[in-house]
């Protein structure tokens, strides 16, 4: 088990960028996949992007291609989600989430760690 604290959320204007931070604890965040998944009021937690152990490795969400990108520091433990011409549809609780498989799965079932969640709104 990985523990896992994000931040960077926010409030942004719409075509506004943030970057959202994940720091993990432990030894072995390298060999974890890592992902971003997001919430919004009343909806279901759905997926945004994942990450392979390596990085060499990534996998979008169709309504964030191009648009959002993931990366990760192994050294640093830490993963990023570079946020790009936000939209008012982004407004979530954004959450950092370490998968014990390698590659870059996109089911909230395969991650077994998971942080407390960061704001991020988008106004129009």
């Amino acid at each position: 088990q990985v523990q896992l604290v994000e931040s960077g959320g926010g409030l942004v204007q719409a075509g506004g960028s943030l970057r959202l931070s994940c720091a993990a604890s432990g030894r072995t965040f390298s060999s974890y996949a890592m992902g971003w998944f997001r919430q919004a009021p009343g909806k279901e937690r759905e997926f945004v992007a994942a990450i392979s152990w390596s990085g060499g490795s990534t996998h979008y969400a169709d309504s964030v291609k191009g648009r959002f990108t993931i990366s990760r520091d192994n050294a640093k433990n830490t993963v990023y989600l570079q946020m790009n011409s936000l939209k008012p549809e982004d407004t979530a609780v954004y959450y950092c989430a370490a998968s014990p498989l390698t590659y870059a799965s996109g089911r909230v079932t395969d991650f077994t760690s998971w942080g407390q969640g960061t704001q991020v709104t988008v106004s129009s």
